[in-house]
């Protein structure tokens, strides 16, 4: 991989390239001290680059509506951005002065125009009613990617100078520490749910930080532009910021000043309405029926996930429960709830609030339940930037509600309802609710595609109105390996192909105008097959951990220093290590490849959670810490670095198709994810230059 998080050749100094990779990789004694100065300023680049791509994924998702089931091309393009950036920086001219111009363009048009992306048709489910504005998604998306590529540009571009002045490990060492600092700043204001105006002010005070001389107050209009705009956003009244979403709350009060209801938006999107909760029972049926249906039941502990505002807790509670789990990954959501809910049901001591994440929940609690209700839990957002796995994803596969029947007491049902939208969406739930508890379960379809499946742990303490009667072919379960609840299977959606083929397209047209004629890059083709397979196996394993230890944004972050810190580690072994020959290390690869296939991840479910998290990160792990070995003793072989832009510039391109390939996912599952990695090592093995498998 060719960013943050894989040496660069790009940088080697002019000279002999196997007395460069000498000083810089095999014998420290030859390392020329860093300067400080340099240090810094590559520091402050890295970590601005890096906190500047998180909020953009956030913010852009939250303000272009249905972005954030598309927050993987924001990815992309910080990608694309931080290699161009890179190649930039061997021009006499420089991008860095326009970047903070470009980002107040974007921030203030993004605000000023709201867009819809287009989610028309049922091969892919969005939870929303919303028509479609502005502009249609196949050239909305384009344009996102290009505006976010040229602005993180930028400070690549600083970080890539302050390359050429270190030896390159020695600067690839700061650039992760710079790395470190930005997702851990970014996760620190998530933590505290600073608004995005505070995302704007550190972006800002970053660009003003590193750009110098005249073009500075550039910087500084442009940011106070960016601020000001930031600013309204969050004086807005009803607006604030949880982990995953920008939330927005709207009042109605009664004429005698009692609050009537409370609606809350998530991303720009109808989300939740609170109301009080006998009002709920009379209007929308589906809230009662999974008490009609599992008549007797004694209520005496029951789990909500998905619990939200608190309307399901409410319901639960006037039906008599006894005492009540309720669970939501959400912690403003939850918060809203407990202190604007007309019914106070968080105020009750029969009530237990949890922060996390359902199957997680379900994955370390031992209690029984007379009641599992999964209450609306449905997805406006992808987990992250770099993944199809959305908040809810492994909360609705086969394994799942097995997990589910087997907290059930003797007398115990189990309950999901929504508005689900497609018929074939309600069958498949009512198969995969078949399949887990061995009959066939009550559903209910209360409205144009609104529905409530209900399955007792015994059928006899089941009362359905009518039998179950698919309204067509039932779609097999989504697995814990293939978890697309919403995906009705077939071919790719066409709007993910179109877009992801304009990325390459833009992607390939951008590092042949700064890298050069793309010939000059055949004697490194091995780099791009590098970079696809490193960026897959990355994405595989962000899924891997949310399945093992949930979809909540701690985990997310995590993962994400984890790879940094254990890709520092690699490049802390090369260059002080005598590392195996290229050979060994790549058959090193492969033999982590295959345990980590063989080793299926839903085995590791039933672990304590310290045995877990280590299995967990020496299967994701050990793979990325020795292709980053191979990365730097690649590096190491090149004869010419004055070839090193055509290096990086196919690795670019392969680390970019790498991106795209985890769409594929949808076909082949997450786990035969690692065969397409094995393969792509393979040919990167394979197409090494023979010179380069004997000197390293």
């Amino acid at each position: 991989m060719a960013d943050r998080t894989s040496p660069r050749i790009a940088d080697a100094p002019e000279g002999n390239a196997r007395s460069w990779f000498r000083r810089s990789a095999g014998d420290s004694r030859d390392v020329v001290p860093a300067d400080r100065a340099v240090v810094v300023r590559l520091v402050a680049g890295s970590a601005l680059m890096l906190f500047l791509e998180l909020a953009l994924i956030r913010w852009l998702g939250a303000n272009v509506v249905h972005l954030s089931y598309f927050s993987n091309f924001v990815l992309l393009g910080s990608f694309l951005g931080i290699g161009l950036g890179f190649l930039i920086a061997r021009k006499s001219w420089s991008i860095l002065p326009a970047a903070p111009v470009i980002l107040a363009i974007l921030v203030i048009g993004v605000y000023l125009e709201p867009v819809t992306i287009d989610r028309a048709g049922d091969q892919i489910i969005y939870f929303t009613s919303l028509e479609t504005s502005g502009p249609p998604a196949w050239a909305v998306l384009p344009l996102i990617f290009i505006l976010v590529a040229a602005v993180l540009a930028g400070p690549a571009e600083v970080v890539g100078r302050c390359f050429s002045k270190l030896t390159p490990l020695t600067a690839y060492r700061w650039d992760l520490v710079g790395s470190v600092i930005g997702i851990a700043s970014f996760t620190a204001l998530s933590f505290v749910r600073a608004p995005s105006v505070v995302w704007g002010l550190v972006v800002a005070i970053g660009f003003v930080a590193l750009i110098r001389r005249w073009p500075r107050i550039l910087a500084v209009v442009a940011g106070g532009g960016m601020v000001a705009i930031l600013l309204v956003e969050t004086l807005t009244s009803g607006v604030s910021w949880s982990p995953y979403y920008k939330v927005t709350t709207e009042e109605n009060y009664n004429a005698d000043g009692s609050l009537n209801w409370v609606n809350i938006a998530v991303n720009g999107v109808p989300h939740q309405l609170m109301r009080d909760a006998n009002l709920k029972l009379e209007e929308e049926s589906q809230y009662g029926l999974p008490y009609e249906r599992s008549p007797g039941n004694p209520l005496g502990n029951v789990l909500i996930i998905g619990a939200g505002s608190g309307s399901d807790v409410a319901i639960a509670l006037s039906k008599g429960a006894q005492h009540i789990d309720a669970v939501d990954i959400d912690p403003r959501i939850l918060q809203i709830g407990a202190e604007q809910n007309p019914n106070q049901p968080y105020s009750d001591s029969r009530v237990t609030r949890y922060v996390n994440d359902g199957r997680a929940f379900l994955q370390t609690t031992d209690t029984k339940y007379d009641l599992i209700l999964f209450a609306l839990p449905d997805s406006l957002a992808l987990v992250t930037g770099a993944s199809q796995i959305r908040l809810e994803s492994f909360l609705f596969t086969e394994q799942a509600l097995a997990s589910a029947r087997e907290h059930l007491t003797e007398q115990g049902t189990f309950a999901m309802y929504n508005y689900y939208r497609e018929d074939w969406l309600i069958d498949r739930l009512a198969g995969t609710a078949q399949a887990a508890f061995g009959h066939a379960p009550c559903v209910d379809k209360v409205g144009a595609g609104q529905a409530v499946v209900t399955a007792s742990l015994d059928e006899a303490n089941q009362a359905c109105g009518t039998p179950w009667v698919p309204a067509g072919a039932v779609i097999a379960p989504a697995t814990d390996d293939r978890p697309f609840l919403y995906y009705q299977g077939g071919a790719i959606p066409p709007i993910y192909l179109w877009t992801l083929a304009g990325v390459l397209l833009l992607s390939l047209i951008g590092v042949r105008a700064l890298g050069g004629p793309l010939r000059t890059m055949r004697p490194y083709a091995d780099l791009f097959f590098m970079g696809a397979a490193f960026l897959l196996l990355e994405t595989k394993n962000i899924a891997t951990f949310a399945l093992l230890f949930g979809t909540t944004w701690v985990v997310n972050a995590l993962v994400f220093g984890g790879v940094l810190i254990i890709v520092l580690a690699a490049v802390e072994t090369t260059r002080r290590l005598r590392t195996p020959p290229l050979p060994v290390v790549y058959g090193a690869i492969a033999a982590a490849l295959a345990v980590a296939y063989l080793v299926q991840p839903d085995w590791l479910l039933s672990w304590p959670f310290v045995p877990r998290l280590i299995g967990a990160v020496l299967l994701a792990f050990v793979p990325i810490y020795l292709a980053n070995i191979a990365f730097a003793k690649r590096f190491g072989a090149t004869e010419d670095p004055a070839d090193a832009p055509s290096a990086f510039g196919i690795n670019l391109l392969g680390a970019m198709l790498g991106g795209c390939l985890e769409y594929f996912a949808l076909l082949t599952g997450y786990r035969n994810l690692l065969i397409v990695v094995a393969v792509l090592y393979g040919l990167a093995f394979l197409l090494t230059p023979k010179r380069g498998l004997v000197t390293v």
